[in-house]
């Protein structure tokens, strides 16, 4: 059968059958698809053939790491969490901008279904740029510049309400909050309704946590600390209380962390100790548990990038990542203490969290999104 014979055969083919095929292949063979026919690339544009996609992509668990060369350049990189002991790498790809600001700091804030939100402060100039990145089909959209301030505490994260990806931005202005949300699907910034934000301090520098369509962040008002909550789909804030042994002075050196379906809490004693806790039943206070101590070289009990072992994230299974000596990387299991090797160098910044290779932002149209 000719070529041509065989393409008018697949037009014919119901769209279930066609739909089952494509989300069984590696994410680069369905781009290619895109050129076969009007067809499959309408098929595979559709943000139901992109959801359907991603539900399936769930199966196949893969770890992103930022990494450095040694000419001290950036990279990125995806592995394999299922394929114990060799941890082989998937993929890898570089910083997504053509020419790179050379006076600013560029970072991952967080990750998403396949989406990376990268921020890019410019010391000098006093400006900061945000994009949201899929390397995997190599595609970001620039977020509106914004006045954020480089002490800004940022947010991602999905909402499932309104399937909806949305980045918050929390300002701290003198006596006031501003708390500005972005959406993708319109493309545009927004401050809430005054009052929304309860005054409270976040420490910008810690990571958050997206879980359950909410973001989290370690807070305080006062003398009160807590895990505060942001849910994306109400847009309204609630409160998480810590373990209660956790001191006021403790919980300024602790921050927040997804752990399988749940969160973690890791705090920063002045004895010079780390402790993971984890909350077994989300949103169950009583559920609190440590599960690790660890001792750590640096003694100052703000955490720091230099310390050893430094804690860079978790596994879907719940092991803690650590960053030792030279950078070397292992898994730990907070439960039986076992250390497993993943073969990896890091560097003072890596940071790792389970991904997803994902189609978002490929049904955006041409003048929203940056090809390359």
């Amino acid at each position: 059968m000719s070529d041509n014979s065989e393409l008018i055969q697949s037009e014919f083919l119901p769209s279930e059958i066609v739909t089952n095929i494509l989300v069984r292949l590696p994410i680069k063979s369905i781009i290619i698809c895109t050129c076969v026919s009007k067809a499959w690339k309408s098929l595979i544009q559709n943000p139901t053939f992109i959801s359907t996609h991603l539900r399936s992509s769930h199966d196949k668990n893969l770890l992103f790491f930022n990494l450095c060369l040694e000419n001290q350049k950036e990279f990125y990189a995806l592995h394999n969490e299922d394929d114990e002991p060799d941890f082989t790498q998937h993929t890898s790809f570089d910083y997504p901008f053509l020419v790179p600001d050379p006076d600013a700091i560029f970072r991952v804030v967080g990750t998403c279904n396949g989406l990376l939100l990268c921020l890019s402060n410019n010391l000098i100039k006093g400006t900061s740029r945000l994009c949201l990145w899929n390397p995997s089909i190599r595609k970001l959209v620039n977020l509106p510049l914004t006045n954020f301030s480089s002490d800004a505490c940022i947010g991602f994260g999905f909402d499932p309400r309104t399937s909806d990806y949305k980045v918050v931005g929390v300002v701290k202005l003198m006596e006031r909050l501003d708390l500005w949300v972005y959406s993708l699907s319109t493309g545009e910034w927004r401050m809430l309704r005054a009052g929304l934000a309860p005054i409270f301090a976040l420490c910008h520098r810690e990571p958050h946590a997206f879980i359950n369509g909410a973001l989290h962040w370690v807070a305080s008002r006062g003398t009160d600390n807590f895990i505060l909550v942001f849910d994306l789909g109400d847009e309204d804030f609630h409160e998480i209380l810590p373990p209660e042994p956790i001191g006021h002075t403790e919980m300024m050196s602790a921050f927040v962390s997804v752990y399988k379906d749940s969160i973690a809490l890791l705090q920063k004693d002045f004895k010079g100790f780390l402790h993971i806790w984890v909350m077994k039943e989300y949103g169950v206070v009583s559920s609190w548990i440590k599960v690790l101590s660890l001792t750590i070289s640096n003694q100052s009990y703000i955490f720091d990038s230099e310390d050893i072992p430094r804690v860079i994230g978790f596994r879907r299974n719940g092991e803690v990542v650590l960053k030792l000596d030279g950078g070397k990387l292992v898994s730990q299991d907070p439960e039986t203490e076992e250390i497993k090797d993943l073969r990896i160098i890091g560097y003072k910044n890596t940071f790792v969290d389970p991904y997803v290779e994902s189609l978002v932002l490929l049904d955006k149209a041409a003048n929203k999104v940056v090809t390359y």
